[in-house]
């Protein structure tokens, strides 16, 4: 059995439902970006954002979506060690990490990162 692809609305489905946040459409360049702000701090949490394959070195040609989240530094490198992460795009690359939502990293996994990205910003 597959695991389930994450996809966009599932992620603002989730933080709707654990965090109470919507995501915040910022930029009106860029329509399919969005952030996650948590309420307690006004700070992001994550951001997901819809980029073409080749800014971030992938094959292939059009877009993909992705996660960006808040991490501790120590963990980002083993992370950028394995399939479906990268540095963060549009962030500061010591304190965040790019997650592809492509299928290549768990589900479970995804969502825990993104409720560590909260709890960093509480």
């Amino acid at each position: 059995m597959n695991p389930k692809k994450l996809n966009r609305d599932d992620i603002f489905q989730y933080a709707k439902y654990t965090y109470g946040t919507e995501p915040e459409y910022l930029w009106r360049k860029f329509p399919r970006y969005a952030v996650l702000r948590n309420p307690n701090s006004g700070k992001w949490y994550g951001a997901v954002m819809e980029v073409p394959r080749e800014r971030l070195g992938l094959a292939g040609d059009g877009d993909i979506d992705i996660l960006d989240v808040k991490c501790a530094p120590m963990l980002i490198g083993p992370f950028l060690e394995r399939q479906g992460f990268l540095p963060a795009y549009h962030m500061n690359k010591r304190n965040w990490l790019t997650i592809l939502l492509d299928g290549s990293v768990p589900e479970d996994e995804i969502l825990r990162l993104l409720d560590l990205s909260f709890d960093m910003t509480e």
